[in-house]
């Protein structure tokens, strides 16, 4: 399970999807959001899923990739696909025994959530397989370029976060080894209750936050080497530009966009 983790690893490529610019991308991702949660009905959802389809084909990555993304959040999609479908009481009944009662608008409301969720998850995790951690640096600093004008550090914080996402994969291989290295000297992790389970993972998670500190001090010692101060005076090798792939790739986007509200007014 730790390695099917994906999130912030990167996978080099020269699809239409890799070339465009970075802003682009993360502006078309929050477009894709809300494309998401506009649909209010199958149909509008059937569009959104045409488009993640469509847009993973285009990127060229593996279909195992995506399910791998997928597979860490199965637990989080069970639990929402159960809430909604015991919850929700309105509707005709499939099947109702004591306080048990599953209706069609649960039944209906569970499907509907849970391709959502999985649209989701998979369409947002494109950004981070089609861009390398300094093109999103870059682009998430331009975006918030404007905030630099009430003294915000804006440099700093799409530094952060992309060191936060670089570290993912990172802190996931560390996480791997070190559960091999203790299931190696005899620990038990899955067997016994939630409290025994709880307590197998001390012996992870301590050597795994030294771990996560000692990189970070790694980190900033490289910096401080390379006499990194900060976004001042900083100067790029490559500079972003817009083309047009990135207006064609928003014209794809913006018809989907479209189909989906034409979609929401007609059903």
């Amino acid at each position: 399970m730790i390695k099917d983790i994906t999130i912030g690893q990167y996978f080099p490529g020269k699809s239409a999807v890799h070339r465009m610019d970075a802003r682009i991308k993360i502006i078309l991702t929050g477009v894709f959001i809300v494309m998401l949660f506009m649909a209010d009905n199958i149909a509008g959802l059937g569009v959104g899923i045409a488009f993640t389809i469509l847009i993973f084909l285009i990127s060229k990555i593996p279909g195992k990739m995506m399910l791998k993304s997928l597979k860490p959040i199965v637990p989080i999609i069970i639990f929402t696909a159960i809430l909604n479908l015991f919850f929700i009481r309105t509707g005709d009944p499939y099947f109702e025994w004591k306080f048990i009662k599953v209706t069609d608008e649960g039944v209906d409301t569970a499907i509907f959530m849970v391709v959502r969720i999985l649209c989701l998850i998979a369409g947002t995790s494109l950004l981070t397989y089609t861009t390398s951690p300094i093109d999103l640096t870059d682009a998430i600093e331009r975006l918030l370029s404007p905030l630099k004008k009430i003294k915000v550090p804006v440099h700093e914080l799409a530094m952060m976060m992309t060191i936060a996402l670089r570290f993912i994969p990172t802190l996931i291989e560390e996480t791997d080894k070190i559960m091999s290295a203790q299931k190696a000297r005899g620990a038990n992790m899955e067997d016994g209750n939630l409290i025994q389970k709880a307590k197998s993972l001390i012996p992870i998670l301590i050597p795994l936050f030294v771990a996560s500190f000692r990189h970070a001090e790694e980190l900033a010692l490289a910096m401080e080497c390379r006499c990194y101060h900060g976004g001042e005076g900083r100067t790029r090798m490559k500079q972003l530009k817009l083309g047009i792939l990135d207006l064609w790739g928003s014209l794809f986007c913006i018809a989907f966009l479209a189909g989906v509200i034409v979609v929401n007014h007609l059903i």
